[in-house]
């Protein structure tokens, strides 16, 4: 198989020059309070967000809550990328807020420069990231948690940088069965989302659902940025196990690789660097161990700081 084709059949065209891409790309994971903290437990992350990016290929460092303006700075411009997980911190006022917005600030500041760096939010994460951009509140109450969905595409769909690629049996797949798990009580709703000019002028909706009763956007990227949003979790159908409503089919598991592989091949294109190994190594996550908390908690294994 000629060079060419092999980049093809692994849907990554625009990362066959290695003078163009970063093959050690390294991702920040954020940080997010803990409503009742213990000693050395104030923040967390859960592990298959890590296990999520590592995946398809990037390592991790933790994006800790509290640090101060110059520290998360000097860390943007160390990573590849960041991703903002779901959970239940506040998204208007919590040390995860106050990261997130200091991060797509950064972002926005340093792709209008030409420095390509992406975000992804999940979930709580994908909520985040409308507050930032519309700056007000735009979520509603929806019944959609802990339920299994398959994603209504909009034709945006078939244009966008998240699913172009996306494999044809694949993506009929997510369209017809009910592959994306949604721990959500909050959503953007459509007539929400249209009406709000800030969030219709920024992104393109790629996917709506419906809980029943009301429609709601489940999945978006941004039209001038590398920033893309998920209200649903991608990362749960291969690592997490606690709930019998998330999906663990092959196609089900093949979906959380290609969206890992998408996210990290867009870091891949960001050049950022620590500025020695040795800052770099105490940065990583290897530094910390998860912890098993399987039994009281809907997530396997959690990293505590």
């Amino acid at each position: 198989m000629s060079l060419l084709l092999f980049c093809v059949f692994l849907s990554c065209v625009p990362f066959c020059s290695s003078a163009e891409r970063n093959d050690r790309p390294i991702i920040g994971i954020l940080a997010q309070d803990i409503r009742s903290p213990k000693p050395n437990q104030s923040s967390y992350i859960a592990a298959s967000y890590v296990k999520f990016l590592e995946s398809a290929g990037a390592r991790v460092v933790p994006v800790m809550i509290n640090q101060t303006p110059e520290e998360y700075k000097r860390l943007f411009n160390s990573i590849n990328g960041i991703l903002y997980p779901g959970g239940a911190a506040s998204i208007t006022s919590s040390g995860y807020e106050r990261s997130a917005r200091i991060f797509y600030e950064l972002a926005i500041e340093a792709n209008k420069k030409g420095d390509y760096f992406p975000i992804w939010g999940t979930c709580l994460g994908f909520e985040q990231l409308a507050y930032l951009t519309s700056g007000k509140p735009v979520l509603s109450r929806t019944n959609t948690t802990g339920v299994a969905l398959h994603l209504d595409f909009t034709k945006e769909a078939n244009s966008s940088k998240m699913f172009q690629d996306f494999p044809a049996e694949l993506k009929e797949d997510l369209a017809s069965e009910p592959l994306t798990e949604n721990s959500h009580k909050w959503s953007v709703t459509t007539s929400t989302f249209n009406s709000t000019e800030e969030l219709k002028a920024f992104y393109k909706v790629l996917s709506t659902n419906t809980d029943g009763q009301v429609e709601f956007v489940s999945t978006m990227e941004a039209y001038d940025y590398p920033i893309y949003g998920t209200q649903w979790h991608p990362e749960k159908n291969a690592f997490e196990w606690t709930k019998p409503y998330i999906p663990h089919s092959p196609s089900a598991v093949r979906i959380t690789f290609y969206m890992a592989q998408f996210f990290v091949n867009e870091a891949r294109k960001n050049m950022h660097r620590f500025e020695s190994e040795d800052e770099e190594s105490k940065a990583l996550i290897y530094n910390y161990s998860p912890v098993y908390t399987g039994r009281e908690s809907s997530f396997e294994q959690k990293y505590f700081f």
